[in-house]
């Protein structure tokens, strides 16, 4: 998939604002994008948001504030009970508006208190209310359903969304799987807060993004524990673990740190908790403040094979390494405070979080990022290594280690020698500043590297990020 000619017009004259007046180019694009106040006779919100990857993902025609989950989970039968309340603006005058879904069944609909019709549209959940929302007018819906929600299987992308496991579930979401198991607008550049209240049988633990909100409450052989992240936050970042877990409490560099792990996993969370502090406090003297009010990790037996950076509280499927630590917590700036405005950009998370690791390398004895880079630099230019472009690898591509991971971290390490230490150390802390909690793209990064070095970088992102084939080596 494409953007439409309107829309690329819109991201070139973004970037071409952003390079030469200083607009970020997100405040730029919704500029120019942004319809006028709508007063006429009410229409349709609409399904998808313009993701040129996930095209049906996200909605229009509102800006969700917050969500409220309130789920029920049976580890033994895997049945959740949920009702999920959102708050939301209208930005138009809603006959109709979509929410992403692909969960269990739904029982039922209200907006602002009143039953309102709905229907279900392959992943999008349609929804009619009694009396249309105004724009700047907000509205509350909530979404009464319940069953045994089921995970993505993705011959491509792999298995996310809500994975049932032994002794209850993971929710890991990335890129679109917020959907199977709440009614979501899943839009990268839709944050909101959250409030997570999960019940489950007594003993049996459960945890989410951010800080538990007081002690849980035992009532009838159940317990429901509260759990907030009062920081913007991506869907594709929410996270619920439920499960047999020993749940270790501490700190990271005076931050509160919440560790679990699953006992039949293997081990324990000691390691994970000494790294995770030791990659809060040393990533926060390069890249600025920790950005969230909590840190921390879960270990569990999901049987995907990979790690999220869940926003705050990483996942990780068995043990992880050092490496992936450093990984995942240097996400916590690049991907979860600061996020892409498309999945087209998603090398802005993993190029910055694998360039952690070389630098993370490079301060405690292992090899330079130069010499990283180096290694795989020698790689031939007919290999195809070197035939996807970094910032567009395409939607089957996002996750592919060669082009978006390794030669994201390459372009840094390019990209810092060409500008020189002392900018580049600059660009690294200013970004993730800049554009806390919001989004960003590679045209922002552009704009950013070129203000701090007072130098053209145009023919170096084309070469590094728009280009398959091998660039020039760095000056």
């Amino acid at each position: 998939m494409t953007r439409s000619s309107a829309a690329a017009v819109a991201l070139r004259i973004a970037c071409a604002m952003a390079l030469f007046t200083g607009v970020p180019a997100a405040t730029a694009s919704a500029a120019f994008a942004a319809p006028g106040p709508d007063t006429g006779s009410p229409t349709a919100g609409g399904a998808g948001s313009g993701d040129p990857y996930f095209p049906l993902a996200g909605n229009q025609g509102y800006d969700v504030a917050h969500y409220d989950l309130d789920l029920d989970f049976t580890p033994a039968t895997h049945h959740l009970t949920a009702e999920a309340t959102i708050r939301a603006t209208a930005q138009r005058y809603l006959r109709s508006f979509d929410l992403d879904y692909s969960g269990p069944e739904i029982t039922g609909v209200e907006v602002d208190g009143r039953p309102a019709r709905f229907r279900r549209e392959g992943q999008e959940l349609v929804v009619e209310p009694v009396r249309p929302p105004r724009p700047g007018e907000g509205f509350t819906v909530k979404v009464a359903y319940q069953g045994v929600p089921q995970r993505i299987s993705d011959p491509v992308l792999g298995d996310y969304g809500w994975l049932n496991t032994d002794d209850g579930a993971v929710a890991l979401n990335e890129p679109d799987g917020a959907r199977t198991w709440y009614p979501v607008n899943d839009d990268l550049n839709d944050k909101a807060t959250y409030t997570f209240r999960i019940t489950t049988p007594s003993g049996v633990k459960a945890l989410a993004n951010g800080e538990q909100h007081g002690e849980a409450q035992v009532h009838g052989g159940r317990s429901t524990v509260t759990w907030e992240m009062r920081r913007p936050m991506a869907s594709y970042l929410s996270m619920v673990a439920i499960g047999d877990f020993r749940v270790t409490r501490g700190e990271a560099g005076g931050i509160p740190s919440v560790t679990a792990y699953d006992p039949a996993a293997g081990g324990d969370d000691t390691f994970l908790r000494a790294t995770t502090e030791r990659a809060v406090v040393e990533q926060a003297r390069r890249f600025g403040r920790y950005p969230f009010d909590s840190v921390g990790g879960i270990i569990d037996r999901i049987g995907v094979g990979y790690e999220l950076e869940t926003q705050s509280r990483p996942v990780y499927d068995g043990e992880p390494d050092e490496l992936a630590v450093v990984h995942e917590i240097a996400h916590q700036w690049f991907g979860d405070s600061v996020t892409p405005r498309t999945w087209r950009d998603i090398w802005l998370n993993e190029g910055f979080a694998t360039f952690a690791e070389w630098r993370w390398q490079e301060d405690h004895g292992g090899p330079t990022a130069r010499e990283t880079f180096d290694g795989y630099y020698a790689t031939p230019a007919t290999d195809p290594f070197w035939q996807l472009k970094t910032g567009d690898p395409g939607h089957d591509n996002i996750f592919d280690q060669d082009a978006v991971y390794t030669r994201g971290a390459m372009t840094l390490q390019a990209l810092r020698e060409l500008i020189g230490e002392r900018d580049f150390a600059t660009l690294l802390a200013e970004w993730p500043t800049r554009y806390r909690y919001g989004n960003a793209d590679s045209c922002d990064l552009r704009a950013l590297a070129e203000q701090i070095s007072h130098r053209d970088l145009g023919a170096f992102f084309d070469a590094w990020l728009y280009t398959a084939a091998k660039p020039a080596p760095p000056a």
